[in-house]
């Protein structure tokens, strides 16, 4: 635990969270070549991104100061402190914002990109939870245990839920990685917010530092992470319907652990929004043995189309050939025809004699 500054006043909380952001624009930059995201496009989320990040902190510090001010009125409202979701919230809603205003000049959606967003926010949020570690805030409950950390600050030792918080992150990082880059899975947003917010909501009953209230009975915490989790199954419905009308930009769900290209799907002129979904069932439920005997049928085809082409050009070259012979038959006649009349036409001798 290093709660004091390592040189002139940076503390080891600052150098992990500037860790966090490197590796989370880190993160952003591999994810958009290896999906070959729309580079227009990627330099905007960048752009859209540091600001969303810059208005996080402010958000942070604001929710907590609420959080503080409902706790104790008498206090007054002193800004301090920060508070993750608080931050979510605010970095969150600036990015849709910034999205909101320049949509217009990009192809490219933002729920066609939102599977890989959870990515960088994890590997951010886990290296800002081993920077309070460090700092000694966001501690758990009194433990004498095994599991007990004595901070600095602290007169009794406690639980590092901070580093248990830092070691889910990381899993939860890994896992959608995975499952984006190796099966292009549509509903990453959709498992961050499950199971993050399944994870918050138990996790704060082992804290025991200050946190503030807002709703009686649960930390405001608690409460955001309710919010998350409804959220989050809200999105993974809507995704699976969109999904099943269109295909995303990066990838579509076909099913069956196969991943149709959004060029394969039939394109479907004047029809309605079930004709169209109608049409991509119907590919996205085409097996290999399907395809086969589709490839099968359409040699077949070729083939008899080059055998009657083969026939047709038979039968014309025998035409044409009887139709030589006759041509060289009718001169042949005519020839003998023209000799007998020049015979006609030579007098005799003994009628030139008389």
């Amino acid at each position: 635990m290093l709660p004091n500054p390592l040189f002139l006043n940076v503390h080891m909380y600052g150098i992990m969270i500037a860790v966090g952001v490197l590796c989370c624009f880190a993160t952003l930059f591999l994810m958009t070549k290896k999906l070959n995201i729309d580079p227009k496009f990627t330099d905007f989320m960048y752009y859209n991104g540091i600001a969303a990040i810059v208005i996080g902190f402010g958000s942070a510090t604001l929710f907590q100061s609420f959080y503080n001010y409902l706790d104790n009125p008498e206090g007054g409202f002193i800004l301090g402190g920060m508070t993750f979701i608080g931050g979510l919230i605010g970095g969150v809603v600036s990015f849709i914002a910034g999205y909101a205003i320049f949509r217009k000049k990009y192809e490219t959606t933002l729920f066609d990109t939102m599977s890989f967003f959870p990515c960088p926010i994890l590997i951010a949020h886990a290296f800002g939870r081993v920077g309070c570690f460090f700092a000694g805030c966001c501690y758990g409950k009194v433990s004498y245990g095994p599991f007990g950390v004595k901070f600095p600050l602290l007169s009794e030792p406690v639980l590092p839920v901070m580093l248990y918080e830092a070691i889910f992150l990381l899993v939860l990082y890994g896992v959608t990685v995975f499952l984006l880059l190796r099966y292009k899975f549509n509903y990453n947003m959709s498992l961050y917010l499950v199971a993050y917010g399944i994870f918050r909501f138990f996790i704060e009953f082992a804290r025991g530092d200050a946190r503030g209230s807002f709703i009686p009975g649960i930390s405001p915490s608690q409460f955001w992470s309710i919010v998350m989790v409804c959220i989050g199954v809200g999105l993974f419905f809507y995704m699976y319907e969109r999904d099943k009308k269109r295909g995303s930009f990066l990838f579509y769900t076909a099913g069956a652990g196969e991943q149709t290209p959004v060029e394969e799907v039939p394109q479907v002129e004047n029809g309605t929004a079930e004709e169209i979904s109608e049409e991509v069932a119907a590919v996205a439920d085409e097996t290999p043995q399907d395809i086969e005997a589709t490839d099968a049928e359409v040699e077949s085809q070729d083939e008899e189309a080059a055998d009657g082409e083969a026939e047709s050009q038979d039968e014309e070259s025998v035409d044409g050939e009887a139709e030589s012979q006759d041509e060289e038959a009718a001169d042949d006649e005519a020839e003998l025809q023209d000799d007998a009349a020049d015979e006609e036409s030579v007098p005799r001798n003994d009628e030139v004699t008389k």
